[in-house]
């Protein structure tokens, strides 16, 4: 038998003491004990602060490691600037009706046209849109025409869904609450207007297998045959025979004139366009703007301007590749940079939430501008919003309804996000129901 450990005075006072230690603490006192003034302590709740880091916590740690976030915020970056764009220069004007039609205040501020060359980013969206598509051609499981159809269907989910939408809802406009046709018809050019971005970009991802054969057999060389297929064009239309060239033949710039700076993209995505590339596109681009400009006269702003007889947008110009090929060329040289910024949850949640709601954000933001316009038409001239931008006013004014339109935007993200995501529990009726809808919508924009 063993026998028991008997306990010397040193530890039985350890034990006491503790004991007792244990005993005091469970024991009410006085200043711990309820009065009648005394009331319970409230529980901690989470403040909204608090919320919106876990919410930025949560976002950083289920972002897989292979994620680029420096692509990702070039993405988000080039996608926020198309309704800052829109919403800057989309102005209005009141006729005796109450109906609203469309004014541009670079009609009368010639000297905001150098804004133009930060808003317009478009080169940027389709340099991330060539390099994204490359990895996620190379990561495909099916076939390239599988990988086509997916790539396309989520093109034109968004698109659908806004149509028909508005297809909807013209005639609740017109019928119940009264608007307008010339309302009606400026607000269906405003929203059609995003859309030919669309339209091309699912082409131009449709040639994505070709583009990447290109970019292995000529590296950096191969977006050179875009660049000097719009030089011709653009030769022919505005050099000495100018006269003769009937007017379509601007068309032919339209491909290759979006699809230079997609095949850069693919090309970086390759590998084959490093830093010494893009300092040559960088500086090259750069040269080759400011010859277009100051030398042979090119309009200076990158978007249409209403009374000008040339336009570098539509479709693009010379001048719209070189801006590419010098944002392209800066793109590629702050990549690292911009990667160690994103590493930061507060800055990569943002660009997240961006991305999620591409196609929504781009599809909608004009709608959200017309939420806001069509109710104040009702009330007259509302200064920034249904005057004429003629004046100095208009552009102050304008800039404090921006919040506003972008509070409008996210609440109509937030609905029409459903739009963007696979229609797995849409039947054939409503998918063919949706395609009558925006088809009619298409031609009530574009033949008024």
């Amino acid at each position: 038998m063993r026998t028991p450990t008997r306990l010397t005075a040193p530890t039985r006072l350890t034990r006491l003491t503790a004991s007792s230690r244990l005993t005091a603490l469970s024991r009410p006192t006085a200043s711990s004990r309820p009065t009648a003034l005394s009331r319970p302590t409230p529980l901690c709740r989470p403040t909204p602060i608090s919320r919106l880091t876990v919410l930025v916590a949560g976002i950083d740690r289920r972002t897989p490691a292979h994620r680029d976030r420096a692509v990702d915020g070039l993405r988000a970056l080039a996608l926020l600037t198309v309704p800052t764009g829109h919403w800057l220069v989309g102005g209005f004007t009141l006729d005796t009706g109450g109906g609203l039609h469309n004014a541009s205040p670079l009609a009368t501020f010639g000297a905001l046209a150098p804004a133009s060359w930060i808003l317009q980013m478009l080169g940027i969206f389709f340099l991330v849109g060539g390099y994204s598509s490359y990895h996620s051609h190379q990561r495909r499981r099916g076939s390239t025409r599988e990988w086509t159809t997916g790539r396309l269907a989520r093109l034109g989910r968004p698109v659908l869904g806004v149509a028909a939408v508005w297809a909807l809802l013209l005639p609740v406009l017109q019928y119940g609450f009264g608007v307008p046709t010339a309302t009606l018809r400026t607000a269906s050019t405003l929203v059609v207007q995003p859309l030919w971005f669309v339209g091309v970009y699912a082409v131009i991802t449709a040639l994505t297998p070709y583009c990447v054969r290109a970019a292995r057999r000529l590296g950096c060389w191969s977006a050179a045959p875009l660049l000097g297929s719009v030089a011709l064009v653009d030769l022919l239309r505005y050099g000495p025979y100018a006269e003769v060239v009937p007017s379509w033949l601007s068309l032919l710039n339209l491909l290759p004139g979006w699809m230079f700076a997609y095949q850069l993209g693919v090309t970086w995505a390759d590998g084959r366009l490093g830093r010494r590339e893009a300092w040559l596109l960088l500086v090259g681009g750069t040269a080759l703007f400011a010859t277009l400009l100051l030398a042979l006269h090119y309009p200076a702003s990158m978007v249409g301007v209403p009374g000008e007889s040339r336009t570098n947008s539509h479709p693009p110009s010379l001048l719209v590749l070189a801006l590419a090929a010098a944002q392209s060329g800066a793109a590629v040289l702050l990549r690292d940079r911009l990667a160690r910024l994103l590493r930061r949850p507060a800055a990569w949640a943002p660009v997240v939430i961006v991305n999620l709601s591409a196609m929504t954000i781009l599809c909608w933001h004009q709608t959200a501008l017309l939420a806001a316009a069509i109710p104040a038409s009702y009330l007259g001239e509302i200064p920034g919003l249904t005057t004429a931008p003629d004046r100095a006013g208009w552009l102050l004014a304008r800039l404090a309804w921006m919040p506003i339109f972008a509070g409008l935007l996210v609440v109509l993200t937030k609905l029409a996000r459903p739009l963007e995501t696979p229609w797995d529990r849409t039947g054939p009726a409503r998918r063919a129901a949706a395609v009558v809808l925006a088809a009619g919508f298409g031609y009530f924009a574009l033949a008024g």
